[in-house]
């Protein structure tokens, strides 16, 4: 909203320093200092609320150290993630951009079924809380409106680079424009590929090329799974103090540098990457949510005073989901969300293994000692904020090496 008075202001009065609205990166550094801001500051606020309301953590004995401590830590932290990061969206974003409404209804849409979720846990006392399959179908209802936005809205394009000579170059430099018009796609970026771009048409093309128009019956369902694996994924990761905010905020971080190139008519030819037109507004919303997110962990790291919970966590994952499709990098999600991977293959990996040694020998055997990841390497003795900040650590490994892989071709 501050944008538009802004603009308004400028146009209207010339006031000075007004102009500076029009900055992406003016922006951005207003949405993570006012982010960081409320999440530290108003973050207690809503703890000892929480605390007032006696919205406690109700912990399973799973033989852990330090589990019996957790008991009554307040969860539902998630909410200060998500007022922390919508308040200075709202201010600062422009509101009509597309990309900025899928990540808004993102948080809202997942931020409610979290919310309900931990609300049945503490209230009902139902420590199932909301019954997976109405995750599931959440879930899949929020993947079908990004999938169908991303592929039926006008607004949703990609610009192709063409060649022209030097002095025309110079031109297209200043304007801050490309030669090339926007156009729809179902191109995205791909890793360790001469090219570095695959269209999802040619899945159902090479049957006959007319088919490339019903493209979204290929589209729209990869779309959904994304939604889903990467919002479990972070669901699981959310086990042990500062995981899951931490690696989250590694990864939104990312995937904040990839929007801004891609949104750059400059620096995406300069580093031969997609050019996506108004996907740069992302980035006000990633520093935003990377803000909230760090402003979180003041409260979340070892010892916890607060639990993101499923209001978190459903809603870090969802919103991940959404970054890495709306820059087309959701193919490299299995390199820079490995932590994510790692905790639910290892569940996986667990319970089929279970299952198979079970009905082959009539006793089930386990591969790791307890799953997730995280919950095997506190059985074997680690302290909590070790196993943390190795996977921090891993995780920023993983980020140098999604960014490295657009110039590995």
């Amino acid at each position: 909203m501050l944008y538009y008075l802004f603009e308004f202001l400028e146009e209207q009065y010339q006031l000075p320093g007004a102009q500076l609205f029009q900055f992406i990166s003016f922006r951005a550094s207003m949405a993570i200092i006012l982010s960081l801001s409320i999440s530290t500051i108003f973050g207690k606020k809503i703890i000892n609320y929480l605390l007032k309301k006696q919205v406690g953590e109700s912990v399973r004995e799973l033989g852990l150290e330090g589990q019996a401590e957790k008991a009554g830590t307040p969860t539902m932290g998630g909410l200060i993630i998500i007022f922390s990061t919508l308040i200075p969206v709202l201010l600062f974003s422009k509101l009509e951009n597309i990309y900025v409404i899928l990540l808004i209804i993102t948080t809202l849409w997942m931020g409610a079924i979290g919310f309900l979720d931990d609300y049945i846990k503490t209230f009902k006392k139902n420590k199932e809380g909301l019954q997976g399959k109405f995750k599931v179908i959440g879930q899949v209802g929020l993947g079908i409106i990004v999938g169908a936005t991303m592929y039926f809205h006008p607004g949703v394009t990609i610009k192709e680079h063409v060649e022209a000579d030097p002095q025309a170059q110079e031109q297209l430099i200043e304007k801050d424009i490309s030669e090339s018009v926007a156009e729809k796609s179902t191109k995205t970026t791909i890793p360790f590929v001469k090219g570095n771009e695959f269209d999802y048409a040619t899945l159902i093309s090479w049957i006959n090329p007319s088919y490339a128009k019903y493209a979204w019956i290929i589209f729209i369902p990869i779309v959904i799974f994304i939604v889903t694996a990467v919002s479990n994924g972070a669901n699981l990761t959310d086990g042990i103090d500062g995981l899951a905010a931490g690696s989250s905020a590694i990864i939104v971080l990312t995937l904040g540098l990839f929007a801004w190139v891609s949104g750059n008519v400059i620096f995406s030819d300069y580093l031969n990457v997609m050019n996506i037109p108004n996907s740069g507004e992302m980035t006000v919303f990633i520093t935003a949510f990377a803000g909230a997110l760090v402003g979180f962990l003041w409260y979340n790291t070892f010892p916890a005073q607060v639990f993101m919970g499923d209001t978190g966590s459903l809603t870090i994952g969802g919103i991940i989901a959404v970054l890495a499709i709306a820059t087309r990098k959701e193919l490299l999600i299995p390199i820079l969300c490995g932590i994510f991977l790692m905790e639910n293959l290892s569940v996986v990996m667990q319970v089929g293994w279970f299952k198979y040694t079970k009905k082959k020998t009539g006793i089930g055997k386990r591969i790791f000692l307890m799953s997730p990841l995280h919950h095997h390497y506190q059985k074997k003795g680690h302290h909590e904020s070790k196993i943390v900040v190795r996977f921090w650590i891993i995780g920023i490994l993983l980020a140098i090496i999604t960014i490295i892989t657009l110039k590995l071709r």
